[in-house]
């Protein structure tokens, strides 16, 4: 059964991944972890996928214990606590969709943060693996309202924290093998259509604004799968 809190954490990963200050990097970053370049890419396209696959492996690991951690916290939180947990959260995911609006300005969102890294060349799978958990444990401001509203969502959905966080890695990851694998399709398409990306964020900022509501209002249930939509229309 799909819930439509999952597909919006899966479509969440893949919104953070388009974030204009991530997805234009992505190709020389992950050309630099497999010690090769963007033009070469085509010639080394397996080093690429390695690579890509530790470093999502990396993050997704981090997005899994934190899961589990949560899940395990929020079992032992009473129905009153989790109802006064929902109100707060859906006003604090409608908050970081009025930033992902820009109809509310946080300065420190704003910020625009390059990836770093230095790999060794004798194990840059290692060094995949370790900056991709480095990468979900710090996160870099632009995309921080995109996860943090995912992991506000988390803890207002007692029990589904880790299949939450694991459908936001999985919308993230998707794109850096994909990325990998065709690098230099991938820059074309970044310049030709990284003019949308903004409009991208905005989309899902209204997307999380609807969400917030259904949260606070306790409302998010009525839609938690799609059968009653079915059935609406006799399907």
């Amino acid at each position: 059964m799909l819930e439509f809190p999952i597909i919006a954490a899966f479509v969440g990963g893949l919104v953070s991944f388009l974030s204009p200050c991530i997805v234009p990097i992505v190709p020389g970053f992950l050309a630099y972890l497999a010690g090769t370049t963007v033009a070469d890419a085509s010639h080394r396209r397996r080093d690429m996928l390695v690579n890509a696959a530790w470093f999502v492996i990396g993050f997704s690991l981090v997005f899994a214990v934190l899961g589990v951690l949560l899940n395990t916290i929020l079992a032992t939180v009473a129905y009153d606590a989790r109802i006064w947990m929902s109100r707060i959260g859906g006003g604090v995911i409608m908050l970081f969709g009025f930033v992902l609006m820009d109809v509310i300005r946080i300065p420190w969102f704003a910020q625009t943060h390059a990836l770093r890294v230095h790999a060794n060349p004798s194990q840059r799978w290692l060094t995949s693996f370790v900056f991709g958990a480095a990468f979900a444990a710090g996160w870099t401001p632009c995309v921080g309202a995109i996860l943090g509203a995912i992991l506000t969502l988390s803890i207002t959905q007692p029990g589904t924290a880790f299949v939450l966080l694991m459908a936001y890695a999985l919308g993230l990851g998707i794109p850096f093998l994909l990325a990998a694998a065709f690098a230099s399709v991938f820059q074309k398409g970044i310049a030709h259509w990284g003019g949308a990306l903004p409009y991208i964020s905005k989309g899902f900022g209204v997307l999380l604004v609807a969400l917030g509501v259904l949260v606070v209002t306790q409302r998010l249930e009525r839609i938690a799968s799609f059968d009653a939509l079915f059935r609406f229309f006799g399907l």
